[in-house]
């Protein structure tokens, strides 16, 4: 082992119910002990590891409990909690290497190494989820066949650096939101027993959503009376008392119970929530449109026209205006409830949860909305505009088309025919001018332009208009036939020019260097011995991709050698650069076990 031993605090429970006792786990070679940090505490333990046969622990996940259980080989179970789930890992690690068998757990270069036993537990739908990602990858297929089935990396292994692939499976499960009936609220009828005056409702968690969806006043009410102020059940039959009043037409009823029940009043009165919302909405109203310009189509304001009412209802004194409701407003508000469709997706049972995730849905929109303070610019910049008197206004049109250049490339092919035009075709290629300067003519040069500039100045231009075109004109066309001789990407072009068994044979085995790699390289530094036991098999599996790269260079034809072996290049660096580090990091670990000749390697 690379550790003598290994001590971490730990709680040690008789069972998974049991709260635990705090104390101090020490893990050696041959057997672990667990202190009690209370020293009257006679939960005292010293286990050797010969009587220890297996163990299993839970899996890392948020408000999950770190677990370690160790089984005795009469049936007895030591369970440990820790703090945090590196330091189970570390026990975990340690107890794999004691209990292995003592024949191979001293040999970290041996054919066949012991390694930990997976004691992963998978539910059947996550055994689904990776068969059905390996139907469908198959070159996820060929890495699985070659690494795992080949001995080189465990299933654990394999698929914990996939966890992102397996959640987007999950995630990628088109989930289908259940709409809200078209029914509005009052249309609940209630029942009524025959003997009495008292009439019972019925509510559903579906009808429920929908009133808290409708009526976030409601909502607010019953976050901040249940149950502080009152039971679920007193709040449900105060909302049904003010519906019932409502649906009288009493508004003097209505306001006088209001005035003799503030809790009643929350119902009996109109919405503020939704009064606020409309008045941000009509601020997003263009200001500049004029409704009464279209007023002669509309027939409504004719006599016989449009839903008749009794006027004289209206004429109800400006003190009830607050318990006065709009059954075309309801209308709306219902419209839009079952337009905007089930937004929160949790459990309609709980009512709480239902209210405080539309809470804080509609704080998110609120939030966003407050954000975007270019809504409200546009609108300042909107009303400008139509304040503007347009005979006294400048133009608006920029005297040049702006350039705007999407891929530069583009533009140079544009201008190619410019530049052969001015270069001629005699200098059309790629060919340099070949200078008629040698290094000491050219430095003498230089000189006497220095000392006219400092006796006469600058001139202007400092450079001639007609060589500087030149110079462009042919930087222009160079980068033009770049796109034409190269291509995009130069390794691109050598691939679609090899023959297609060759290609994929390169392609697949640059993904099977990779895949090696991200597992070489995520077990430094070695800690344990599972880890160097695991470089040792990666180091082994990298060790004969060399040959196979040999193998693809040599079964091509003389003329693909050279492209090949371009590709090949970066390859085998990055399987160099691992290798070296593997070499120095143990001449490292040797040196430090000269130091120590106790220690483990």
């Amino acid at each position: 082992m690379s550790e003598r031993q290994v001590i971490k605090r730990a709680k040690y429970k008789s069972s998974i119910k049991d709260p635990g006792t705090p104390g101090v786990l020490t893990m050696k070679r041959e057997r672990f002990v667990f202190m009690p940090s209370d020293p009257r505490s006679l939960m005292k333990l010293n286990v050797e590891f010969r009587f220890i046969i297996g163990h299993k622990f839970s899996k890392e996940a948020p408000n999950k409990k770190a677990l370690l259980n160790l089984t005795q080989d009469k049936g007895e179970s030591y369970i440990f909690e820790f703090d945090s789930f590196p330091d189970r890992d570390a026990c975990r690690d340690f107890v794999a290497m004691a209990i292995a068998p003592p024949a191979n757990a001293g040999k970290a270069s041996s054919d066949k190494p012991s390694v930990p036993p997976s004691s992963e537990q998978l539910s059947t739908a996550e055994m689904d989820r990776r068969i059905k990602l390996l139907q469908v990858d198959s070159e996820l297929q060929k890495l699985h066949k070659e690494f795992v089935m080949g001995g080189v990396l465990t299933e654990a292994e394999f698929w914990a650096t996939r966890k992102k692939s397996l959640d987007e499976k999950i995630s990628s499960k088109s989930k289908q939101r259940v709409g809200l009936k078209s029914d509005m609220i009052f249309n609940v009828k209630p029942s009524s027993d025959g003997q009495s005056n008292r009439v019972k409702y019925s509510l559903t968690p579906e009808i429920i959503h929908q009133i808290f969806a409708e009526k976030p006043a409601v909502r607010r009410a019953y976050l901040n009376l249940v149950p502080k102020k009152m039971t679920e059940t007193d709040f449900w039959m105060k909302y049904w008392r003010a519906e019932y009043l409502h649906s009288t037409k009493n508004i003097v009823a209505a306001a006088a119970e209001a005035a003799e029940d503030e809790e009643l009043a929350v119902f009996l009165k109109q919405d503020d929530i939704l009064a606020s919302e409309a008045r941000r909405k009509i601020r997003r109203v263009d200001p500049t449109l004029d409704m009464e310009a279209d007023e002669g189509d509309d027939y409504t304001h004719l006599p016989d026209h449009g839903l008749s009412r009794d006027v004289s209802k209206d004429l109800t004194d400006s003190q009830y205006d607050l318990y006065k409701r709009s059954f075309l407003q309801d209308l709306n508000r219902h419209a839009a409830v079952v337009l905007e469709g089930r937004s929160v997706d949790v459990e309609l049972g709980d009512t709480r949860s239902v209210a405080e995730a539309l809470t804080r849905l509609k704080e998110v929109e609120s939030a966003n909305e407050a954000s975007n303070t270019h809504v409200e610019q546009g609108r300042s910049d909107l009303i400008s505009r139509m304040a503007e008197l347009e005979d006294l206004q400048g133009p608006r049109d920029h005297p040049v088309a702006p350039l705007s250049i999407k891929d530069p490339r583009d533009y140079f092919d544009s201008q190619q025919a410019n530049a052969i035009k001015t270069l001629g075709e005699s200098q059309s290629g790629s060919k340099h001018k070949k200078s008629i300067l040698n290094a000491h003519e050219a430095y003498g040069s230089l000189r006497k332009s220095i000392s006219e500039i400092k006796d006469l100045g600058l001139t202007d231009p400092i450079i001639k208009s007609e060589v500087a075109m030149k110079v462009f004109s042919e930087l222009t066309l160079r980068i033009s036939n770049t796109k034409y001789h190269h291509g995009k990407d130069p390794h691109e072009s050598i691939l679609d020019g090899l023959p297609n068994a060759t290609k994929e044979e390169i392609l697949h085995q640059w993904t099977s260097i990779q895949e090696l790699l991200k597992h070489f390289w995520s077990s430094y530094p070695i800690t344990t011995t599972y880890l160097h036991i695991k470089v040792n098999k990666v180091k082994d599996a990298m060790s004969k991709i060399y040959q196979k790269l040999q193998e693809i260079k040599s079964s091509v034809r003389q003329d693909f050698r050279h492209p090949v072996s371009l590709l090949v290049q970066p390859m085998t660096q990055a399987l160099d650069a691992a290798f070296a580090h593997y070499e120095v990091d143990f001449q490292k670990r040797s040196t430090k076990s000269v130091e120590r000749p106790n220690g483990f390697v």
